[in-house]
């Protein structure tokens, strides 16, 4: 109570300073918000290339693009060090890519249970079922948690992708990653899709049967997946080579330089900030000169001086990251709603971001009151006491 009489003697002044931290911390928030979304996807990306490579025809990239022919699958598995080659299918959604979650809403195909157990990066059904190696030949889906709000989609329903009816068995638990934007559905259906999507010069002597546009890879026990795929590499140069160090170079070096900026945003905010604090303390160290003199005079020690002056800067950022945080919490919860029919939620606001918001906050007041602190704790209480 006694610092907030202090900090209300000057209440403008006060309120002020208080608004110039919120503001640094309101940015800190929302950016920090953007790039734990940004950071979630790409971590999901490294655990699912952790263990294994996927090969895809030259120019691809990650799946999407130039069908490989299904006997690849046979080719591949020649080689040594490969445990097992599955033929899947990766597409955009729509032939132009729209965001869903800083993701693209994109279509998986697989016989389910073709990766024979291998597969690590798992996926939890929240509602209905998984598909299942029976489903082959149907039109059946499993939809991502961000895909099925866009939809407004529920087990049971039929949905259009690409044209054809799809019926929803199942719904993925959010995992905050790719998965969340996809339509997975058995591989014979996807194969139809994507030869649909081929241009029709191209696509007239195909069968669908016959086309794939990328093979999970995985390693035989012991094998290191990056030796493996630079093995894969010099067997046929005309194949799109994925590893776990090719999407971290790839993927996470570009993330890292947006996040960069993102930090560096929010940390000139909170710079400005913390000098407007510094700027308050002395004006007030100034303004008490008389009074600091006098609890010097009557046995008020210069540490006591000093934890008094730090105490009220670190409640003005204290009191400044709160009202951030509630401000910045807002922007993200309200652009997620904005989104969420769309399936675009841009910001994913933890406990962690949070928590280092209000600290960082506090412990920025408090270094910022500590130089005036130390000077107000130097005054000599005579001349302290004569000061006008």
């Amino acid at each position: 109570m006694t610092l907030l009489r202090d900090l209300g003697r000057r209440r403008l002044r006060t309120t002020l300073t208080i608004l110039g931290i919120t503001i640094g911390i309101w940015a800190l928030v929302v950016f920090g918000s953007m790039s734990n979304k940004i950071n979630a996807i790409v971590d999901g990306g490294s655990d699912f290339y952790a263990d294994k490579v996927t090969v895809a025809a030259n120019g691809s990239g990650m799946g999407f693009g130039q069908p490989l022919d299904i006997d690849t699958v046979a080719e591949v598995e020649a080689i040594d060090g490969v445990a097992l080659a599955v033929p899947s299918i990766g597409m955009p959604m729509e032939d132009e890519m729209s965001s869903s979650g800083l993701g693209m809403e994109y279509i998986s195909g697989e016989v389910a249970g073709a990766n024979q157990g291998l597969e690590s990066f798992q996926l939890n059904v929240a509602t209905g079922r998984e598909l299942t190696a029976q489903d082959e030949g149907s039109y059946v889906t499993v939809l991502g948690s961000d895909l099925t709000r866009q939809l407004s989609a529920t087990v049971g329903d039929t949905v259009d992708i690409r044209g054809v009816d799809f019926e929803v068995v199942g719904i993925l638990e959010p995992t905050l990653t790719m998965p969340d934007s996809s339509a997975m559905m058995p591989l014979a259906a996807s194969q139809e899709l994507f030869v649909e999507m081929i241009p029709a010069m191209f696509a007239e002597d195909l069968d669908p049967a016959q086309v794939v546009s990328g093979l999970t890879v995985y390693p035989q026990t012991g094998v290191d997946p990056e030796l493996l795929a630079a093995d894969l590499r010099a067997a046929n140069p005309d194949w799109d080579v994925m590893s776990a160090a090719d999407f971290d170079e790839q993927i996470g070096s570009a993330t890292a330089i947006f996040n960069a900026i993102l930090v560096g945003i929010a940390l000139i905010s909170l710079a400005v900030g913390g000098l407007s604090i510094i700027n308050t303390m002395a004006m007030s160290v100034a303004e008490r000169t008389r009074e600091i003199g006098i609890k010097r005079a009557i046995g008020g020690s210069r540490s006591r001086i000093v934890s008094e002056l730090v105490a009220e800067s670190a409640l003005i950022g204290f009191l400044g990251g709160v009202i951030g945080l509630i401000l910045g919490a807002g922007v993200a919860w309200l652009g997620n709603e904005l989104g969420r029919e769309s399936g675009f939620l841009l910001f994913l606001l933890t406990p962690a971001t949070a928590l280092t918001a209000v600290a960082f906050a506090t412990i920025l007041g408090a270094l910022a009151g500590l130089v005036p602190a130390l000077h107000a704790a130097r005054l000599d209480p005579v001349t302290a006491l004569r000061y006008e």
